[in-house]
């Protein structure tokens, strides 16, 4: 608990065997931390098995896609403050407890990766990733008047229960360009955001993501486009004289049970 709220940690993960055990017992060991929930999504190294072992809670998202197993996460988690993070030991558990420091005054509290002086040393953020990461995040901030933004994709983040029930029925991406996705709805409510500098370590096993420059470019390819779309339909919308579409208020809505499933 923190501060009389009940946290949960979303792992999402994917053949993840290597290290899932080890992520697990990490954020486990976190006194503030009431639950933590492993989404598997189609492993085939025994990876639930593992964490369920470990003490996880674990949940299965048949659809193959990072925003898919996050989604579920997001769903199924019975947290006041939920916070994603990674099962492959990029992060470190102890970090939670700043975004926790910041949970009573924004909503959604996002990590970025790209402090120089958080970056270790096998950490997979050479000037490439660390520049096109940048780049996005500044497009996303001038584009929706953002606060100071660096990181377009880090994954370790906390949003609020109430914050979650104002996105959650406009999140539409299944794949991995889907933490921008967030950050435009927050800021299209205009829902209190704020990014903090977190630890960057080496990962365990090889990224699906930014494993090489080709797929790091797809995906920061795809990301902009998703940026960009949002801010277009925006404009066509304000121009053409239709009232735009509002995401309910907080409290407003309710997330499917636990036991239900996309459609």
């Amino acid at each position: 608990m923190w501060q009389e709220k009940r946290v949960s940690v979303v792992l999402p993960a994917y053949n993840e065997a290597a290290n899932i055990s080890r992520a697990v017992g990490e954020f486990r060991e976190i006194d503030s931390i009431d639950e933590v929930l492993v989404v598997d999504n189609n492993s085939r190294d025994g990876t639930d098995q593992l964490a369920r072992a470990a003490g996880a809670r674990v949940v299965a998202e048949a659809r193959q896609g990072y925003g898919y197993a996050l989604r579920r996460g997001l769903r199924e988690a019975s947290g006041d403050y939920v916070i994603l993070a990674e099962p492959d030991g990029t992060f470190v558990a102890r970090d939670v407890v700043k975004l926790l420091s910041y949970a009573d005054e924004f909503d959604l509290v996002m990590g970025t990766r790209t402090t120089k002086e958080l970056i270790w040393t096998r950490a997979n953020m050479g000037w490439f990733l660390r520049i096109g990461n940048v780049a996005v995040a500044k497009l996303l901030q001038l584009l929706f008047g953002g606060p100071s933004l660096s990181d377009c994709g880090c994954t370790l983040r906390l949003i609020r229960r109430e914050a979650l029930l104002a996105i959650e029925p406009g999140l539409s991406v299944g794949g991995s360009h889907f933490l921008p996705e967030m950050v435009v709805l927050a800021l299209q409510r205009r829902l209190r955001v704020i990014e903090i500098p977190v630890n960057y370590r080496g990962r365990v096993g090889d990224s699906k993501i930014t494993g090489s420059r080709l797929t790091t470019l797809a995906v920061g390819t795809r990301m902009i486009r998703l940026i960009l779309g949002y801010r277009l339909r925006s404009w066509i919308g304000r121009w053409s004289g239709r009232p735009r579409s509002r995401l309910p208020r907080p409290g407003a809505c309710s997330l499917p049970s636990r036991e239900s499933t996309d459609a």
